[in-house]
């Protein structure tokens, strides 16, 4: 009979913990400077179970935190002034000064971010209503969400949120089948859905959708040629690429006979970014 081996146990020199949260502290040292949008959004989707633990280092009778401190303050918001009286539970490392506490910060957060793409296809898979709707109004217009370059692949996931959360799914859908009708899958890039999204949301009503087809279609040098322009604007103005390609179109647009003509869309308010 063959006697299996004992497996060797590796054992982390930070022990789990339930720290006090009044006796947490913040060093300068070993954190980055704290952002307030990122405490509030934590704070607002906050879910306790996803919390994970924070680390911290114990010394000089305090623990300061290591990695950690957005949803340690995050939590605090979320528990009102109960917060005075909870625990949390966090990895504790003792006898490391404040430049080894720099380091494991650095070591902590030197990992792979997971990527846009990625998020998005979990998300669907999660049953999330925003990427399963995103999922849904892209396959309606003939295309996909795909990291491939294939025809009708669209790899610009971050883009077709923004414009989904800005304007809603009508205006993305509007978004995608002006572009895919005027340009083909070689328009499915991030600048021109941004840039698109921003005419479809501004103009809403007075866009006639078969006239901005016809006339982004036939201007000379198609999506590239669109791209051109929003280039040249960019440098001239200073303002982003998708204001830029926004303007860029609303000129071809109006370059037709006929019709009512957009007004320009630097003049028809602050633009939308």
């Amino acid at each position: 009979m063959t006697t299996q081996p004992t497996p060797r146990r590796l054992e982390r020199k930070a022990r789990l913990r339930s720290v006090p949260l009044t006796m947490m502290k913040v060093t300068a040292l070993a954190q980055r400077e704290r952002n307030p949008a990122w405490v509030d959004h934590l704070t607002t989707n906050m879910d306790p179970e996803q919390l994970g633990a924070p680390v911290v280092s114990y010394r000089d009778g305090w623990y300061f935190i290591v990695d950690g401190q957005h949803r340690i303050e995050a939590y605090k918001n979320w528990s009102g002034d109960d917060w005075l009286n909870l625990a949390l539970q966090c990895w504790v490392y003792e006898g490391l000064s404040e430049e080894e506490e720099a380091e494991m910060f650095l070591k902590l957060n030197d990992v792979l971010k997971v990527k846009a793409m990625d998020k998005f296809k979990v998300g669907i898979q999660a049953g999330r209503d925003v990427e399963t709707d995103i999922d849904r109004i892209v396959r309606a217009c003939g295309c996909k969400v795909t990291s491939d370059k294939v025809e009708g692949g669209v790899r610009a996931v971050g883009t077709l949120k923004r414009v989904y959360e800005r304007n809603g799914p009508r205006a993305l859908s509007r978004t995608l089948r002006i572009i895919t009708s005027a340009y083909g899958t070689a328009g499915l890039e991030a600048p021109v859905i941004d840039g698109v999204g921003l005419l479809c949301g501004r103009y809403n009503g007075l866009l006639e959708d078969d006239k901005a087809v016809k006339q982004l279609s036939n201007a000379h040098g198609g999506v590239h040629g669109l791209l051109n322009a929003a280039e040249n604007l960019r440098n001239s103005t200073g303002n982003p690429k998708g204001q830029c390609v926004a303007a860029a179109a609303v000129t071809i647009i109006n370059r037709g006979r006929g019709g009512n003509k957009l007004p320009d869309w630097w003049r028809s308010g602050t633009p939308t970014s």
